[in-house]
């Protein structure tokens, strides 16, 4: 199997890599590993995932409609 080494690891990173090491009983290495893994291997959602996570969205914001002026009002704000 291919080795790699990372080096110039920011100390904060690598104490972030280290408590999720330990959160999932993992080794720094294999953390590293998922981490790459989830990253540049996603799983693939189904469609039908996809629509129930769009529906379960839409149920959170509510029934009321959006005006067009309250989403340039929040478009503002979030350039603020």
């Amino acid at each position: 199997m291919p080795a790699i080494t990372v080096k110039n690891i920011k100390h904060e990173l690598y104490e972030q890599l280290k408590v999720a090491a330990q959160a999932h009983y993992r080794s720094i290495n294999s953390e590293i590993i998922s981490c790459l893994e989830r990253t540049l291997l996603p799983t693939p959602i189904l469609p039908e995932d996809r629509i129930q996570k769009a529906r379960d969205l839409r149920a959170t914001i509510g029934s009321g409609k959006i005006a067009a002026k309250d989403i340039a009002r929040a478009i503002k704000r979030g350039r603020a």
